[in-house]
């Protein structure tokens, strides 16, 4: 039979309110009870049921998620996935809060990550903007006790807890994988599109691109990235001069969001379907390019996945047990119009 706390207040000789201080972590017990207590459990080598434990309790564990502001359609699922967890709390026993911010904005996630941990919760996550002041305020919070999970984007050399999302680097070189094959013309211009070098998601990408493309298709050539801040509007006029000064263009890296922007320029150029095309993240837009021919390839993550994951995360880092690395890694789905959902 499994040790109980009664079997740790016998062989300690102290009562099951004393027990339940050393367990808990709360004032109260002498040093030297407090080691008697803490020797029983070593002996009898008990493990605390820490689920049980709450839910007799009855605790519900505050969560928060940081999400940028903005026209972006995967933030947008993002957003939909958190509603799904806040509908589910009643049962997961979790009170979930969703606070947006502006795009790419360190100077703001980082006072929003101050208010949060100054208001006080269980966890914390956010889509990083990678920058010092973000990594400072999340230092804080760890020295406050609260967890942070870093979402789809990751946070350099910081105190968070852990990454919920998807291996970046392995993204670009699948990009940069298939648009070798689709393009087999040397000295071939291959423009890149990201939403804003200051996210680590995003140099991520153009880096394993660059990367896989100088070493398996040295007979390519990238172009600069151009930052989109993930606006269709800006991606579109951007994309739109990039075409009218470089008609021979063979293919385009859409490592970010404004997608709409970009299938609207190529469209109005007869370049659809002429100009190999690999985008990120499966959205109406992105969809209805892919069934029309406009997109080649989706490289896509689940956020909903990401989303269950990083409350996950968060709860078993609030009651310091061990996250189960296998169940909370995010996959890279890659889909043709032949293999849509």
């Amino acid at each position: 039979m499994r040790p109980t706390v009664h079997d740790i207040a016998a062989t300690a000789g102290v009562s099951l309110a004393t027990v339940d201080r050393v367990l808990n972590n709360r004032p109260g017990v002498k040093r030297a009870t407090r080691e008697r207590v803490e020797n029983a459990i070593g002996v009898l080598g008990y493990v605390r049921d820490v689920a049980a434990a709450n839910l007799a309790k009855s605790r519900i564990y505050s969560l928060a998620f940081i999400l940028p502001d903005g026209d972006n359609s995967f933030m947008g699922a993002l957003e939909a996935a958190i509603a799904e967890a806040q509908s589910r709390g009643p049962h997961e026993r979790t009170q979930v809060r969703l606070v947006k911010v502006p795009a790419f904005d360190a100077k703001a996630l980082a006072e929003a990550l101050d208010k949060i941990g100054a208001e006080g919760v269980d966890g914390l996550a956010a889509v990083a903007v990678d920058a010092p002041e973000v990594a400072v305020a999340v230092e804080r919070l760890s020295e406050k006790g609260i967890p942070f999970v870093t979402l789809v984007s990751d946070l350099t050399a910081s105190a968070r807890a852990h990454y919920c999302g998807i291996d970046n680097s392995a993204a670009g070189r699948c990009a940069a994988r298939l648009i070798g094959r689709f393009v087999s013309t040397p000295g071939a211009p291959v423009a890149v599109i990201a939403g804003s070098m200051l996210v680590k998601d995003h140099r991520e990408r153009v880096e394993g691109f660059r990367d896989a493309v100088m070493r398996d298709h040295p007979e390519l050539r990238v172009l600069a990235p151009i930052e989109g801040r993930d606006d269709g509007a800006i991606v579109y006029r951007q994309i739109g001069m990039l075409l009218d000064e470089r008609p021979d263009v063979a293919a385009i890296y859409s490592l970010g969001a404004g997608n709409r922007g970009l299938v609207r320029a190529l469209k109005e150029r007869g370049l659809a379907g002429k100009v190999k095309v690999v985008a990120h993240e499966l959205t109406p837009a992105s969809r209805a390019a892919l069934e029309d021919g406009t997109i080649d390839v989706i490289i896509a993550q689940d956020p909903g996945h990401e989303v269950r994951s990083a409350v996950r995360i968060l709860k078993a880092k609030a009651d310091g047990q061990p996250v189960i690395d296998a169940q909370e890694k995010i996959g890279i789905d890659i889909f043709l119009k032949d293999n849509l959902p």
